[in-house]
């Protein structure tokens, strides 16, 4: 079923590109603490994604983790645009984080009583890891929208830059009825209301607004290959190594 692959690599997709971002705090880092916490997610991340793109390979005929996830073309990828974007300062990467890992967190809970059972079986291991990240997430969040009014300012400022994109993810695909029907999924609309009603009350009760996003604001096209222009150096970057000489063994 090719609305099933796509929901993988949309995953898997939007998991290996924010776990290279967030691998880019790795030594400058504000404190140590959250030097090896930005590490350790990002490595969890990077962890996810290869798990996904194992079940492309060996349920669906696909290739093999590492050539899918490095020998494809920009406009081939299907993550959201929040993944791509560069980090910024630290209050972006953590807005992002909070954001991005209540929706991560909401989607394998969803996704651990999937018809389809790789991908329930690996929700069930993976919605474990990230209560971990949520909670590092919520807990900056608050410090940081308590802190002061130059951190309360500074966090604000990044909800307002980040949730245009943040709503992106929740971009609709092809066969996303064909995905509810056979109870694989219960939907991008329901995940998006389960994650709005979350992370709505976490930021109410930090005392930030939810900025209002008209749609033709929201930051669609990554589920379709229209990516930002982040996303093609980044690759660049992230396979010179392996580039070098595609057909070399590890």
């Amino acid at each position: 079923m090719q609305a099933l692959k796509n929901l993988i690599v949309q995953m898997a997709d939007d998991a290996f590109i924010i776990g290279h971002r967030n691998s880019e705090w790795t030594g400058i880092g504000p404190i140590l603490e959250e030097d090896i916490a930005f590490s350790s997610m990002a490595q969890d991340k990077i962890g996810h994604a290869q798990a996904l793109y194992e079940i492309i390979h060996t349920e669906m005929g696909g290739t093999s983790p590492d050539v899918f996830a490095f020998k494809r073309e920009e406009k081939e990828f299907m993550c959201c645009q929040l993944v791509e974007l560069p980090i910024g300062d630290y209050a972006f990467s953590l807005m992002r984080h909070f954001l991005y890992d209540h929706c991560d967190s909401l989607r394998y809970e969803l996704l651990s009583g999937s018809s389809y059972s790789p991908l329930a079986n690996l929700a069930k291991k993976i919605k474990g890891e990230l209560k971990y990240h949520t909670l590092h997430a919520d807990t900056w969040i608050k410090k940081l929208s308590r802190g002061n009014e130059e951190s309360n300012i500074r966090i604000q400022a990044a909800l307002n830059e980040v949730y245009p994109y943040a709503l992106g993810m929740f971009e609709i695909t092809a066969g996303e009825n064909e995905i509810i029907s056979e109870k694989i999924f219960a939907g991008e609309l329901e995940l998006k209301k389960l994650w709005i009603e979350k992370t709505s009350a976490i930021i109410e009760l930090c005392g930030l607004k939810i900025p209002v996003v008209k749609d033709s604001e929201i930051k669609n096209g990554g589920r379709h290959g229209y990516h930002t222009e982040y996303l093609e150096p980044m690759l660049n970057e992230m396979r010179e190594v392996i580039g070098a000489d595609y057909n070399t063994e590890w």
